[in-house]
């Protein structure tokens, strides 16, 4: 994360609760800044650093860095959720459906893949309900849709560990607004045949639905070689921003921590949307860049200046 991305998140945090800001007690002592408790925070998100370890360096409580955590996670929902959580929009899609199509995919929108987070302080109570076979230990289900560039368009985060993929689209809001009629149209051509809705590529688990494209398993033909060859490498995109967020943000790699479930929803989602004002602020970032291989030097001088005894 970048300084000034930083500062935009510490201010607009500091409009948004006066928790965020520079404040006097009774004795007109000063109190902690809002760079301390936001830096606090970061370094709990960012190296998963426990909340006890941060008093020798900022000279921060426990019980403070994790009060700290949890209104800096629910600020930044409520303040860039809208944004940086939106489902794509006209633009969006056209956007989307131009890069696809320029990878061998018109129509797709993404890829959709689901990611556990180990629950270490899972209740006992609950462990069946939220531990499955092949993990081995309770777990929370993320269902993401996520682009080439990284970016996550859709995010579902809470159901227990013991449902698979189909159990949590199941319950996820991912095609409510098809439903509803309100998703932005989606027009394109394959094979001169007009179609007009999109769909996502998926591994082999999801049920065989026209919003789903999946691979060819074990092809036998050099057309159906090259197809999976393809899909497999498109549909690792929401891979990748599983395993860029992670790298991103050590606290949803390592077990959680937290007691409640809507913490550790609220630190999910907040990390999923500082994971998006991250790719934006790089995409900006690479617009800005000027590439000194495509401007022509002007130092340049012709060969025929120098004679034989010259050092150019």
């Amino acid at each position: 994360m970048t300084r000034p991305l930083f500062l935009r998140i510490v201010n607009a945090l500091g409009e948004w609760s006066p928790y965020f800001t520079a404040r006097t007690d009774a004795l007109h002592r000063q109190g902690l800044s809002p760079l301390q408790k936001c830096t606090t925070v970061i370094r709990q998100l960012a190296y998963g650093t426990p909340a006890d370890m941060l008093d020798e360096y900022l000279k921060i409580g426990e019980s403070t860095a994790i009060e700290c955590i949890q209104n800096f996670v629910e600020g930044v929902i409520d303040i860039f959720g809208a944004e940086y959580l939106r489902r794509p929009n006209t633009e969006d899609t056209e956007r989307l459906l131009h890069i696809s199509e320029s990878r061998g995919f018109p129509g797709m929108l993404g890829s959709l893949d689901c990611m556990h987070w180990h629950w270490e302080r899972c209740p006992e109570a609950w462990m069946g309900q939220f531990t499955r076979g092949d993990k081995g230990f309770p777990t929370l289900i993320l269902e993401a849709v996520a682009s080439q560039d990284l970016w996550v368009w859709h995010a579902y985060f809470g159901v227990a560990g013991s449902n698979n993929d189909i159990n949590v689209l199941n319950q996820s809001p991912l095609f409510v607004e098809h439903l509803r009629g309100q998703a932005p149209k989606v027009n394109y051509f394959v094979n001169d045949k007009q179609y007009q809705h999109g769909y996502y590529l998926v591994d082999g688990i999801y049920p065989e639905w026209a919003a789903f494209v999946k691979t060819i398993s074990l092809p036998q033909t050099e057309k159906h070689k090259l197809f999976a060859k393809h899909q497999e490498g498109a549909r690792k995109d929401v891979e990748r921003a599983f395993g860029v967020l992670q790298a991103r943000f050590s606290i949803i790699r390592h077990p959680a921590c937290m007691f409640d479930r809507g913490d550790i929803e609220n630190v999910m989602m907040a990390c999923i949307i500082l994971h998006n004002m991250i790719v934006e602020d790089e995409k900006e970032k690479a617009a800005d860049i000027i590439d000194l291989n495509e401007i022509a030097s002007t130092s340049t001088v012709e060969p025929s200046v120098f004679t034989h005894g010259d050092i150019p």
